[in-house]
């Protein structure tokens, strides 16, 4: 069989919208500059779906900050690994005052933060050692266990019961170390790890913890630390793991730990040592955006959560069944029964104005739709109202039953 023979047929990811050339439901087309309203094939919505949390993307300090750096430096600063000809001291710079904003005695940049949870997981796991995953963790968190050289084993979705009879069963007769793999915020159904339970079972049983906090990282906490601060257990994460792709509205990723154990991911984690620097425009451009988010002189966390709370309260009034999570990310479930009504919904609520995106099963239980919407600072109180104006049109129109209760 030719091994290009799969490509002609609907099989893999998305096959079926990838045979149509969709570009509406699977990489819709959007113009480039996020915002709380957009443009969708050049008519304009109000944007749900982009995790701009502290609404900086707009920010026109950070944009003259780039721009500024891109005269100075271009696209091309600097060349090459940071084992090489990369390094610099504004990179050092950045890693020392990021370090500090996670607590942890050292910290290493990362230019993608799928990359960096890969190249993270995989310097510290060997053939001896274990991961512990949680079963909704990110695709990131998935590919570096997989990747890795340890074995695996798979816990049940933030349960303790279930994690722990994993630790029982390791500990029998390990021979190496063992990493539990989680979340912070999990990105799609906006609960948080039960990081005090988890911190509690892996001092008991000798284990390390890695959290991947990309929804946390400058949202949670007082000072957006991060998930780990919102519980006030900083001190029990041992690897803790932030993005700079989404509060941050940049590229880029830092891991955060002790300096012998940040030391050894700098020198082992492949997917940076033989990978091009983080770019100038970013590292100096980062520098302001951690004093944005740490300071928070203009209130912006305030306000998205604050946006968070109309929103789902809104829609919660319209009989849809809003996830009760601490996270700003609304999860809105609504019974679907099948592809086509997903879809009819999406396109009615995008012809209203109203840019939203959804998952199926086996993300979600069949027969329901998840719409994972994202409030942020800079979301007005007339495109909140707009928004379940537009859902409870959609609900009418549609004849939506909403009292079915996700599982």
């Amino acid at each position: 069989m030719d091994l290009f023979e799969k490509c002609k047929t609907d099989s893999g990811y998305f096959g079926p919208f990838r045979v149509q050339d969709d570009e509406y439901f699977t990489r819709p087309l959007l113009d480039p500059i996020p915002g709380t309203r957009m443009k969708f094939h050049g008519k304009p919505v109000i944007q749900w779906s982009i995790n701009n949390y502290m609404g900086l993307a707009e920010n026109e300090e950070l944009r003259a900050l780039a721009v500024e750096a891109a005269k100075k430096y271009g696209t091309s600063s600097p060349m090459g690994s940071r084992m090489m000809t990369g390094n610099t001291e504004r990179h050092k710079e950045l890693e020392r005052q990021l370090a500090d904003y996670m607590e942890k005695e050292s910290a290493v940049l990362f230019n993608y933060g799928y990359l960096g949870v890969i190249g993270t997981i995989q310097s510290l796991v060997d053939t001896q050692d274990i991961i512990l995953l949680d079963k909704l963790s990110h695709a990131s968190m998935v590919d570096g266990t997989l990747g890795a050289s340890g074995k695996f084993r798979v816990f049940k979705h933030n349960d303790m019961d279930s994690l722990e009879m994993h630790l029982k069963r390791i500990n029998r007769d390990r021979k190496g170390g063992v990493l539990i793999v989680t979340e912070g915020v999990f990105g799609m159904m906006g609960d948080l790890a039960d990081l005090p339970g988890i911190c509690e079972l892996k001092e008991k049983y000798d284990a390390r913890l890695f959290i991947d906090d990309a929804h946390g990282f400058g949202v949670m906490g007082e000072n957006g630390q991060g998930t780990a601060f919102h519980y006030g257990v900083q001190d029990k994460i041992d690897v803790h793991f932030g993005t700079f792709a989404k509060a941050f509205a940049a590229i880029g990723g830092v891991t955060g730990s002790s300096k012998k154990v940040v030391d050894w991911i700098r020198y082992n984690a492949r997917t940076q040592v033989f990978a091009k620097s983080l770019p100038m425009i970013y590292v100096e451009v980062l520098m302001r955006t951690l004093e944005l988010i740490r300071d928070d002189q203009e209130g912006r966390r305030k306000k998205m959560r604050e946006n968070a709370v109309k929103l789902k309260k809104g829609l919660r009034s319209l009989g849809y069944t809003v996830g009760d999570v601490p996270s700003p990310i609304t999860p809105v479930y609504v019974p679907a029964g099948d592809l086509q009504v997903s879809m009819n919904i999406i396109k009615s609520l995008r012809d209203l104005g109203i840019f939203i995106t959804g998952v199926m099963y086996p993300v979600v239980p069949k027969g329901i739709i998840l719409f994972r919407m994202i409030p942020t600072a800079s979301h007005t109180d007339e495109e909140i109202q707009l928004t379940i104006d537009a859902f409870r049109k959609v609900r009418d129109d549609l004849k939506l039953k909403l009292d079915m209760k996700p599982a």
